[in-house]
């Protein structure tokens, strides 16, 4: 299940303040919302995915008194992903092509993207919560229709009619239709 932006900056602020277990849960779901980030953005093996989160999480415990309580969590969560995931490319000497890098580099307008991420957060929540996951899993993190459906235990048909399905009724309702 994907948190929502409330959500993570809760388990952050606690996490500041003191407890430990709320800051573990942080870090362990940002770990799906990372390797979705690094795998839309940076076409490379599993290794250097798996090597661009771990150092994320790390940089997110190390720097954790760098974060704005007034500020979104998502928008200092991924600048520090960017900068991550050019120094990861930069240390091992790869000139590697990234889609969209003027997106990744600006960080003007990130603040829109959060929001963005917070309304399709709130469209989605509208949605059963199947169809809801298997398009967080498929559209969102990143993951092939075979890897959502091994995740969630499902079949790989009901994955397609679920997203499907899904994205039917948000256009539907997105164009102002009552699915």
């Amino acid at each position: 299940m994907r948190a929502s932006e409330e959500q993570l900056r809760g388990l952050m602020i606690a996490g500041l303040d003191g407890n430990a277990d709320d800051h573990a849960a942080l870090l362990r779901l940002l770990v799906p919302m990372l390797r979705g980030f690094y795998r839309r953005r940076a076409s490379g093996d599993g290794d250097d995915i798996e090597d661009l989160v771990q150092d994320t999480l790390i940089a997110v415990h190390t720097r954790r008194s760098t974060y704005d309580r007034d500020r979104p969590f998502s928008a200092w969560l991924f600048a520090i992903a960017r900068y991550k995931m050019i120094d990861h490319f930069r240390r091992n000497r790869r000139t590697q092509p990234i889609e969209g890098l003027e997106d990744i580099l600006i960080a003007e307008g990130f603040e829109d993207a959060s929001s963005a991420r917070m309304d399709v957060d709130d469209l989605l929540d509208t949605l059963p919560p199947k169809q809801a996951r298997m398009i967080r899993a498929t559209r969102i993190e990143g993951l092939s229709v075979a890897e959502a459906a091994d995740t969630h235990g499902l079949g790989e048909s009901d994955v397609k009619i679920s997203v499907h399905r899904g994205l039917k009724t948000l256009m539907a309702r997105i164009q102002g239709g009552r699915a």
